[in-house]
């Protein structure tokens, strides 16, 4: 069932329990076990993640643990893992996806209970399978992968790691660092957004719906995701559990290029267009996140002056939201608040979200508009618009 509007919501909570069984019979999935960026540098990477963004050392594999391809630094943040991977030989695989896509998410990782039942179950449903399943041991025992893929040139890993007891993975190190800046209170991945070409979007949603179990949550077409200039639809799929939510975006017919395209254009196709992390106190960690030098889209101070009227009463200072850039918008469950980065790259490609959920379930509806002109208003800096 799709959702187009919040009314349609407790139609869509009959029998979604079901649905959500349905979809754990085959393929239940734990959690984001860690999402890896090929990128330029990854030891700078590293650095500007753990001083602008509060993640700490965690592991490390390279030269010194015998890897003569790569090197990758995995920081932490509770839950979240980021391994930043950067290739030796500039003829590799990794150092190719750097030269056409720049710095991006190559892989979403899976905490799985069995990685080789859920590589059977996907790959007979028609995934493409990238990695059949195989092990990887230390001393700290045993992990199993498997990878398919997804869209452009991202895949899912399937992590097993019941029977290890290691930092990280095998070949991975302790990463020992004396610079491990303070938290800034990043909990988990609350969801990720691909970006599929036009006439994809229903592809990809299908895709995750009859191959990987997942349910249509709620989908936004052009109506609601629009301005006079551009637009785009967006189905948001979710696993059975819901701790896993992938938005899938594809452009829509507008009169200058969106958001979309120019993301496509940049990255040279479909992939992972923003992280969305949550936190319990988004107003110290925009506080601190902007300390520290992190740049956000500019929220026009006249989107304001309604929020009290559309959102209700809520626990913070609008004042102080204000100051801040952060948007507030409501659903019959709660209110949540979310800010999005600018890019954190050159390229116009991947950004992030700072999302704390007041209970509410939704992906702030209400801030689209707002949200929109302001993506605008840099596209329109850039040139690209």
């Amino acid at each position: 069932m799709e959702i187009k509007n919040l009314t349609d919501i407790q139609n869509f909570n009959y029998g979604i329990e079901k649905i959500f069984d349905k979809a754990q019979d085959f393929l239940p999935i734990n959690g984001t076990d860690y999402v890896e960026l090929y990128v330029g540098n990854a030891k700078q990477a590293a650095h500007f993640y753990k001083t602008a963004f509060g993640f700490q050392s965690l592991a490390y594999c390279g030269l010194e643990t015998g890897n003569r391809e790569f090197c990758s630094y995995v920081v932490v943040q509770d839950k979240i893992r980021l391994v930043l991977t950067t290739p030796f030989n500039p003829d590799s695989e990794i150092s190719d996806h750097i030269r056409r896509h720049g710095d991006g998410v190559k892989v979403i990782a899976l905490w799985v209970d069995d990685a080789r039942n859920a590589y059977e179950e996907t790959t007979k449903r028609g995934a493409v399978g990238v990695m059949e399943p195989t092990v990887f041991e230390d001393k700290d025992g045993v992990v199993v992968k498997a990878a398919i893929k997804t869209y452009g040139d991202t895949i899912h890993m399937f992590v097993e790691r019941k029977n290890y007891n290691g930092i990280f993975l095998p070949g991975f190190e302790k990463w020992e660092s004396e610079y491990n800046p303070p938290s800034i209170g990043l909990k988990y991945i609350d969801h990720m957004v691909g970006n599929v070409d036009l006439g994809e979007m229903n592809k990809w949603a299908d895709f995750y719906a009859n191959v990987m179990g997942f349910a249509n949550l709620v989908t936004f077409d052009d109506k609601d995701i629009s301005t006079q200039y551009t637009a785009l639809m967006s189905k948001v799929m979710t696993n059975g559990n819901g701790r896993i939510k992938f938005p899938i975006n594809e452009p829509a017919a507008g009169i200058k290029k969106s958001q979309i395209e120019e993301y496509l254009d940049f990255y040279g196709g479909p992939g992972c267009q923003h992280i969305a992390v949550a936190t319990d106190d988004i107003v110290f960690t925009i506080s601190e996140m902007r300390k520290r030098g992190v740049e956000f889209l500019y929220v026009p101070g006249t989107y304001y002056d309604t929020v009290a009227e559309r959102v209700g009463e809520i626990a913070e200072e609008l004042e102080q939201l204000k100051s801040l850039g952060i948007m507030v918008d409501r659903d019959e469950d709660g209110y949540l608040l979310q800010i999005f980065t600018r890019p954190v790259e050159d390229r116009p490609t991947l950004f992030f979200e700072i999302i704390q959920r007041k209970g509410a379930k939704s992906f702030g509806k209400g801030n689209f508009q707002a949200l929109f002109e302001s993506i605008e208003a840099e596209q329109a800096r850039r040139g690209t618009l």
